[in-house]
């Protein structure tokens, strides 16, 4: 399909608007500077009219020296009481000094009548003065038609009427905005083929809203149709359940339509632009997100994991690597040998198919997922059980024992804890120390860190990012088996640990324990 196709991006505005999404003006200046290395075409930077941080933004832009993307301001068409020349928000769009605005209008009757409350004469007047007057200061316009499908359902011939006000008055692309989301794919793109049929020489865009889950089905459906510009935020972050997620529509545009909208070389860095983005936008990474999740093409059936293992285009519709993404492979309780096979030969450790010791490996690694143990969120513990059972795993220290109390003096009194170690090197040295903390996990986390950094330390390095705690049974009550899953970074990378006991603070030493030898293992890899 021989089309030109532009990405315009919506993050720092509509995917700022997401629950839970916050930027700051660093991390704004962080994801345009990436969103411009990937390559995308169109940056929308916020609202200057009504934001400050965009006001900030735009007036850090002159700095930026971008490549590839160009920055848009966005705003709404002149107040109904005033002139153009005295409208705030106008002149606040002339001076985010961006080639291109997009401005906003009312599209449907009800929104113009109900929420503006203007006639309908009057919504077409204020689009006619916006986009004139911002043309005759040489801005190039896209005209955003909110409620656009809605409006079309309600009353056709208006919603068309104000495209063609738009066009008229010189915008550059009509975007057509499924601004609630409600709309059907099939119905956007019957929508968006009147439009194109009527306005043969207009550019159209789109923008869809994820409401009933079909913002990215929908836009594909409108792209079908003729729409040459795909709106959309990264992750699909958003207002309610979000936007079209261009984490999804970019690598399918791009190779299932064939329609080229980056390089090849900067395709394969979208999962580390998604990543990024949920990182600034302090937000979890979507696991089970198509292309970029780090569940897309994980297999854990036995049977799937053989045949990719065999073949992988039998159970993966793209190479992950043309998305930056990797083929992963978890051994669970669903799991057979060729699972275990291929993660082992990941580590380096060479396991045989046929060899008893693999099938006993095995029946192990299900019945400590049988006891609780969770080795698809926890990786590195997995690689820890491997290593030990092919030999291939040093010893860094050894626990002799630990200690850990919890203390509150009065009803009214905070409580403390403290934690004790006994720990061997080794060459035989041994050392007993002992640390507080905000609580008995924190204490023993200390304790361990102040025995060891002064053997290793590289251990300075990590930090505990997440610790969570699942009840397995929760029938059994205080005596239910305990799952935590601890996740820890360093300047590099992320691992996951786990540990299952019937007593929290066992659990939890597990999982610390192997968070700390997984460190040792990876800085001693790199030093050889």
């Amino acid at each position: 399909m021989s089309r030109t196709l532009t990405i315009y991006d919506v993050t720092l505005r509509d995917g700022a608007q997401g629950p839970g999404v916050k930027f700051s003006p660093e991390d704004q200046v962080r994801i345009v500077r990436a969103l411009d290395r990937f390559g995308i075409t169109y940056i929308e930077g916020g609202q200057p009219g009504s934001n400050t941080k965009a006001v900030e933004l735009f007036e850090r832009a002159h700095d930026l020296e971008l490549q590839h993307a160009k920055l848009v301001a966005f705003g709404s068409t002149r107040h109904p009481k005033h002139l153009p020349e005295d409208d705030k928000n106008l002149q606040q769009l002339l001076r985010a000094g961006t080639e291109t605005v997009t401005i906003f209008a009312k599209s449907s009757p009800l929104h113009v009548s109900k929420v503006l409350r203007i006639s309908l004469d009057k919504n077409l007047e204020l689009i006619q003065d916006s986009i004139a007057y911002l043309k005759a200061h040489e801005r190039k316009v896209f005209f955003d038609a909110e409620h656009f499908f809605d409006g079309y359902a309600l009353d056709a011939e208006y919603a068309m009427t104000v495209l063609e006000c738009a066009l008229k008055a010189g915008a550059d692309v009509l975007v057509l905005c499924d601004t609630n989301g409600g709309r059907l794919p099939s119905e956007i793109g019957a929508i968006t083929r009147v439009v194109r049929e009527r306005l043969p020489r207009a550019d159209l865009g789109i923008h869809t809203h994820n409401d009933i889950g079909c913002a990215v089905a929908g836009t594909l459906a409108a792209v079908a149709e003729g729409a040459t510009q795909v709106q959309g935020t990264i992750n699909g972050y958003g207002e309610r359940t979000g936007n079209a997620d261009l984490s999804t529509l970019i690598p399918v545009i791009q190779l299932k339509l064939g329609i080229p909208l980056v390089s090849p070389d900067k395709l394969t860095t979208l999962t580390q632009l998604s990543r990024l983005v949920a990182e600034l936008a302090n937000m979890a990474p979507r696991d089970n997100a198509p292309f970029v999740g780090r569940h897309a093409f994980t297999h854990k059936g036995g049977m799937h994991a053989d045949a990719v293992t065999k073949f992988k285009p039998s159970y993966e519709h793209v190479d992950p690597a043309l998305v930056g993404n990797v083929t992963r492979i978890p051994v669970s309780e669903l799991s057979g040998r060729s699972s275990l096979m291929q993660k082992a030969a990941e580590l380096g450790i060479s396991l045989d198919r046929d060899n008893p010791e693999t099938r006993a490996l095995l029946d192990r690694v299900k019945e400590l997922e049988k006891q609780g143990v969770e080795f698809e969120a926890a990786d590195a513990s997995l690689d820890l059980l491997l290593r030990r059972a092919g030999g291939v795993s040093p010893t860094f220290f050894r626990v002799q024992g630990f200690h850990v109390s919890v203390t509150r003096h009065g009803a009214h009194e905070p409580t403390f804890s403290v934690a004790s170690v006994n720990l061997a090197f080794p060459g035989g040295e041994k050392v007993h120390t002992s640390a507080e903390g905000d609580g008995p996990v924190d204490a023993l986390n200390n304790a361990l860190r102040k025995a060891l950094e002064s053997e290793y330390p590289e251990l300075r390095e990590v930090r505990l990012e997440d610790y969570k705690v699942r009840i397995l049974n929760a029938q059994a009550a205080t005596q239910a088996t305990t799952r935590v899953l601890i996740e820890s970074s360093d300047h590099n990378e992320s691992w996951n640990t786990v540990g299952v006991s019937e007593n929290i603070i066992t659990a939890s030493y597990e999982a610390l324990l192997d968070s700390i030898e997984f460190k040792l293992l990876r800085s001693r890899a790199a030093q050889t």
